[in-house]
């Protein structure tokens, strides 16, 4: 028995768009939901209070990562992730699969799990499934991850099929060696292969997991055929459980995936963006850095109610981008994540009203365009 609940609330009429419920051993949030990242137990810049205020409920950390730095013998000592952050709400852990294979020097990939190189030192590592479930569980995570295989875009469907097989085996491993009451979600993989996708969605369904993901999208392929593949994984798993679209993504990306069914999602770009100096807003795209913002006396986005656009200009943060200072990150960051708890707030609203497609097409030909005012 876990102490996760999923309750599905209600399901638009025009749209695939879904409202839930999660309820975890460190309280609930609401779906669709948006977590912000902390691969290493942090979100960049931001005390853990703040992403509290912003409306996130849960967030998402590394095991890979925390694993190769500060270790679990550090974690342990001060008392678990939530205890080591700071953080009161849930956590969400990747496996690690995906930096495996994407930043370390993978030496060997075998049944028993992947052989790698640290990305920090070099030093030689072995995670096998039952090894990223001991580390998820030491961490404390309420949501853990199943460890699989990530294919690169072009892989053929020889290889994927290969590749789906293993992750099936490794997840079920993942599902045996379980010893806590945290949640375990599969993955569903397959590459850009939609009969792999079908299939390995309704394999891992049969499965006894909490909630699915779906893995190995936005990896470099184009947007048509991420959402090509995203239809095809979400047609054969059941109702009854969260879906989670890994990675993603940029707001338009979100507001499509909605209306396709999906729950959650994460993904570095809000934190990303605010320390190049890139704002999301509800009229498009700003730049902070471009120059014909340097005397500009107004909010970044006068619909937003965070922080960062209650009490500074525009001109302002240009000014602080400009110059190097670090407040510029903190508090571009800080309207990034602001925005993104507004939008799935407003995403979540429209789904309660029966609107969602109208939402849909109202938002997405706005938020998603650059802007030089």
């Amino acid at each position: 028995m876990t102490d996760f609940r999923f309750s599905l609330e209600r399901e638009d009429g025009a749209t695939s768009a879904r409202l839930g419920q999660v309820t975890t051993a460190h309280g609930g949030f609401e779906t669709p939901v948006f977590m912000p990242v902390g691969t290493v137990g942090s979100v960049k810049g931001i005390p853990p209070w703040e992403v509290a205020r912003s409306g996130s409920g849960i967030l998402l950390a590394n095991t890979y990562h925390l694993y190769l730095r500060p270790g679990m013998e550090v974690v342990r000592a001060l008392g678990g992730l939530h205890k080591m952050m700071a953080w009161k709400g849930a956590i969400l852990t990747d496996s690690g699969g995906y930096q495996v294979f994407s930043l370390s020097s993978l030496m060997k990939l075998e049944e028993r799990g992947a052989i790698f190189r640290s990305h920090i030192d070099g030093s030689k590592h072995e995670l096998t499934p039952e090894k990223a479930i001991d580390i998820q569980e030491t961490l404390g995570s309420d949501i853990m991850m199943v460890l699989d295989e990530c294919p690169t875009p072009d892989a053929d469907e020889e290889y994927c099929r290969d590749s789906m097989g293993l992750t099936t085996r490794w997840a079920k491993r993942c599902l045996e060696h379980r010893r806590s009451s945290n949640a375990l979600f599969g993955i569903v993989q397959g590459g850009m292969h939609e009969r792999l996708r079908r299939e390995h969605a309704e394999e891992l369904s049969s499965l006894p997991f909490d909630g699915m993901a779906i893995g190995g999208l936005s990896v470099g392929e184009s947007k048509e055929l991420m959402m090509e593949m995203l239809a095809a994984s979400i047609s054969k798993l059941p109702t009854n459980r969260p879906r989670y679209f890994m990675g993603v993504g940029r707001p338009e990306d979100i507001l499509k995936a909605v209306a396709l069914g999906v729950d959650m999602f994460d993904c570095v770009l809000p934190t990303r963006s605010g320390r190049t100096g890139l704002l999301f807003t509800w009229n498009g795209e700003i730049s902070v850095k471009q120059a014909a913002h340097r005397l500009k006396d107004e909010s970044p986005d006068r619909d937003c109610g965070c922080p960062t656009c209650r009490h500074f200009s525009l001109g302002y943060l240009r000014h602080l981008f400009v110059a190097g200072e670090m407040l510029a990150a903190v508090l571009n960051t800080t309207h990034n994540l602001y925005f993104y708890q507004d939008l799935m707030r407003k995403v979540r609203g429209a789904i309660a009203a029966g609107r969602y497609k109208d939402f849909l097409e109202e938002k997405l030909p706005v938020i998603s365009r650059k802007l030089v005012r």
